[in-house]
């Protein structure tokens, strides 16, 4: 392994340089949405406008979770507009497009504790993400280094109470008549009759004689349903998921969840793998 040599580092502050501005910030942001750490996004739009509103300075999205982050670039300190700003284009663009997920996202040279404890309130009822950008020079060559200080939080039976409640031609209108019916073909009576699906507008959960249980949560889409089980092996499951061509979405660490999609022919053809 090749020896480290320990460089120092000068802090820059965009915001004061005469050429790294916020147009060349989303330059760089577009050539590889990578580098925010959000993981393997393309870029949607770029300065979308939005009715009544200005501006959404870039729309992200992850293709795997049918997800879209709303970004909100501000160089130098966050100020409360910029929050308002990201939360408004956040709610017009899940209106707009409620089949997808929806993440605002704010990104600040400096976001103080004050606005971060606003921010954390928000994120109770509304999917946010707080990133802080560093800039600093080595040399002749400048690093950026985007650092989550706040991350959404993930929905879930401990948040039922501030929960929008759903119904079932709901989630037909959002997904589909098909998918709604692989949901109930998921066999979960198989195991326990006294279970009934939990409508809401995140997902649909469980509930046994009234009391929720979400050990698994479905999303339903046009042609799929995703499914998000928690589990105490990830990896093991995962490799019989894919023995048997289940694509997995993702394995999420932090609540134990495997997410994989659902279709008629994996309940044809996988039955008792799913079981």
């Amino acid at each position: 392994m090749d020896k480290l040599v320990h460089v120092k580092a000068t802090p820059i502050v965009l915001k004061n340089h005469p050429e790294y501005d916020e147009q060349w910030l989303k330059k760089v942001i577009m050539e590889d949405p990578s580098i925010l750490g959000l993981g393997d996004l393309i870029v949607k739009d770029v300065e979308r406008i939005q009715p009544k509103a200005g501006r959404l300075d870039l729309l992200l999205y992850d293709p795997e979770n049918e997800k879209r982050y709303e970004i909100e670039i501000m160089l130098g300190r966050i100020d409360e507009s910029h929050i308002i700003r990201v939360i408004e284009y956040w709610d017009i663009e899940r209106k707009r497009f409620p089949n997808y997920e929806h993440c605002a996202v704010v990104i600040a040279e400096d976001i103080t504790t004050r606005f971060l404890n606003i921010i954390s309130l928000f994120n109770n009822t509304i999917p946010i993400i707080a990133i802080q950008l560093n800039a600093l020079k080595v040399g002749d060559q400048l690093i950026l280094n985007f650092t989550k200080i706040l991350d959404e939080v993930t929905i879930g039976e401990e948040e039922e109470e501030v929960i929008e409640k759903a119904d079932r031609s709901y989630w037909e209108n959002k997904g589909s008549h098909e998918s709604v019916k692989l949901v109930d073909d998921c066999i979960i009576k198989e195991f326990d009759p006294g279970y009934s699906l939990s409508y809401n507008k995140h997902y649909i959960g469980l509930q046994k004689r009234g009391r929720l249980n979400n050990f698994v949560l479905f999303r339903a889409k046009k042609k799929f349903v995703r499914a998000e089980v928690r589990l105490t092996d990830m990896d093991l499951y995962k490799n019989i998921l894919e023995e048997k061509d289940i694509e997995i979405i993702s394995l999420e660490k932090r609540t134990d969840r495997i997410k994989f999609r659902i279709t008629k022919v994996d309940i044809d053809n996988s039955c008792d793998t799913l079981k």
